[in-house]
Order: C-alpha cells, then structure tokens, then sequence
C-alpha cells in the first residue's frame, strides 16, 4: 500500500523505476532485516533466505547495483549491506505493505482515550495518546498542539497589586490556565469584574481566537457598553492569553525506550543527539507542525529534516481535528530510522481518528 503526501529523494529516480523484480525483492529483504534488527545483511544470508535460487554471486551483481543506485551502501569495507535514507524513502513510498490495526488494538486504544479524557483534561488524553504511541514503538510519542483551541467556559481577572493581575482560563475540558497581565494606570475598582463579566456573556463554547475576533469585529459595541480602561482592560488579557510565544505546547512520553537496543557506541552517541533534539522544542514543534499542511500520516526519514540531519531519526505523525474538522493538533513518534513503518504508520493514524472523534463529540 502507497502511503501518499512524500516527495521522494532519489539519487536516480530513473534507475530505481528500471529495477527488476529480482533486484526489488533482494532490495525489499535488506531493508526489512535492517528494520528488524539493524545490522547490515550479506549476500550468504541473502542466498539462504531469497525466495528465488542466486547464488552469493549474482546476489552481490545485484547490490553493486543497488549500490550505485544510491539504495544501499557499506558500512564497512567486505560488510554486509544496509538502505541508505534514500533507499529507506523508496521502501516506504514504493514497496511497503502497510499493516492494519487489529480489533482488539482499536478497543484498547478507544478505551485508554476515552478513559484519560473522562472526568479529566483534554491534555491528560493527548498525554495517554503519547505515551500509548511510545509503548507500541520503539521510540518516543510526541502531540504538539495549539493552547489557543480549547474551549472556553469562564475567565476571571484577579488582582495581585496595583499594577498586575492574573487572568483565569477554564476550558470546557476542565483544564485551567493562568497568565500575568500588567494593568492600565487609573484603572477603577470594579473593572476587573466588569471586564469578567463583559467576556463570560461572550465566551461560552467560543476559543480564544473566537472571542478575540468577535471582540475586534464588534469593537464599537465593547467600547459603548465598558468605559475606555476597561476595554483596554478587555483587550490586554485577550493579548496576554494568545501570545504567539506560548501558544503550542508540546507533549513527548517514552523517551527511555529510545535507549532499548543498542548495537554500538555510535547508537548511543546517535540517540544523544536526538535527546539533544528533542529538548529544543521549538524544533520540533516547527517539524511537527509540517504534518498539518497535508490529509493522513506523513513520514520524515533522516537528514530530509534538518532536525535530525545528525541524529539520523525518523518521525511519523498525524493531525486530528476538532468537531468543525479543523486541525488542532499532531501526534506522532520519534525514534531511530529502522522504526516498524508499517505497524506505526497505521497506529499513528488510528489513534488520531479517535482523538478526533473525542474532540468532535466533547469526550
């Protein structure tokens, strides 16, 4: 099954099209031992597990192909063979038979959402959704999603001092966010709760970004119904509550199983640098948020990503969507390039599904 969305990388797109049905299956079984067990596969080996009689001979005419086909490359000097990113990008583009999630995978996963996203927040399910997302791989689950989509259900300005106040967030979900906010000189007595008032007749299943647009559509209506300061009041804790600094936030769960498996010492350097990745988290919110500008899963292998040009990582990841069916929000899993693609890629969509379903109903 074609996985659709990837631009592919190709050395030579030409003589990767030209390849034999001998050559692809001979391609097709290196790959998919490297992706089992990430060592690099030789041609005596390839002759014992071939569904077709070669000899180590003709196997190894096949590999210098390959090999200059820019799909596979030595490691080391009379080693066995491993897919170069190239040749892992054509595999899952081309070849890869994607796998489906059971029945009892589609419960399990329903269940465990709809459980954590019960009587609890909505970032508690996308945190059970990561960490489900890590336990089925082995690599880390990721969700980045946008603070300013939730829901609102009632905000509150409480005054701290003279010159500052907290604004109160609480979402329809349950969860609760709180922002400093510096107030106008002058500001009377009352206009904290007057500003709270003025909003909560307002905010009622609207987001952030809802009301803030209603409240600049419908500017004449706010600044003849509040006087000067409490409007300006209004505004500054709309400012404050969508500040484009703050509004993703990023959820990563399983990152120890990224240390399960070593082979060498440069896998243990490998998966430093992608610890190391993984901490800047504007990256790789920037990287996920890539996966919003398409339909279904998308797939990034390796050095395609600047982000993981040293680590040599690979992601695969989803949207999900609110009830309007705009998307809110990505998950996915990180992890080394020999990822199970074809177990992941169908996890990962199928649990986004369901996320969707949650958002779309209200849990």
């Amino acid at each position: 099954m074609h996985v659709p969305g990837y631009s592919a990388l190709m050395n030579d797109p030409r003589a990767i099209a030209e390849l034999n049905d001998r050559s692809r299956e001979i391609f097709r079984q290196i790959v998919e031992s490297y992706l089992i067990t990430g060592e690099p596969v030789g041609s005596r080996h390839l002759s014992r597990i071939l569904p077709m009689p070669l000899s180590p001979a003709s196997i190894r005419n096949v590999m210098a192909d390959l090999e200059a086909a820019g799909l596979i490359f030595a490691p080391h000097t009379s080693a066995g063979r491993l897919p170069t990113e190239t040749g892992l990008r054509f595999f899952v583009d081309a070849m890869m038979e994607i796998g489906d999630v059971t029945s009892d995978e589609r419960a399990r996963i329903e269940a465990q959402m709809r459980a954590a996203a019960s009587g609890h927040t909505m970032e508690t399910a996308l945190a059970e959704a990561s960490a489900l997302l890590s336990g089925v791989s082995r690599g880390a689950g990721v969700v980045v999603t946008s603070k300013s989509n939730a829901r609102l259900k009632h905000i509150e300005f409480v005054r701290l001092d003279p010159t500052r106040a907290l604004v109160v967030l609480v979402s329809e979900d349950g969860s609760v966010e709180n922002r400093l906010l510096d107030l106008p000189a002058g500001l009377p007595a009352g206009a904290l709760v007057e500003a709270g008032n003025f909003l909560n007749a307002r905010i009622q299943g609207k987001t952030l970004g809802d009301i803030k647009r209603e409240i600049q559509a419908r500017r004449s209506d706010m600044e003849r119904d509040l006087d000067t300061l409490t409007a300006r009041l209004v505004e500054a804790g709309l400012a404050t509550t969508v500040g484009p600094a703050e509004s993703r936030q990023l959820i990563v769960r399983g990152q120890a199983n990224l240390l399960d498996d070593l082979k060498a010492a440069e896998d243990l350097e490998r998966i430093r640098l992608l610890f190391s990745d993984l901490e800047t988290q504007t990256d790789v919110i920037d990287l996920l948020s890539r996966a919003e500008g398409g339909e279904g899963v998308r797939i990034f292998i390796g050095s395609e990503n600047k982000l993981f040009s040293l680590s040599g990582s690979s992601m695969i990841a989803a949207p999900f969507r609110d009830g309007s069916q705009k998307i809110v929000g990505v998950l996915g899993v990180i992890g080394p390039t020999r990822l199970n693609y074809a177990r992941i890629v169908p996890m990962v969509d199928y649990t986004a599904k369901v996320i969707s379903r949650i958002l779309e109903k209200g849990r």
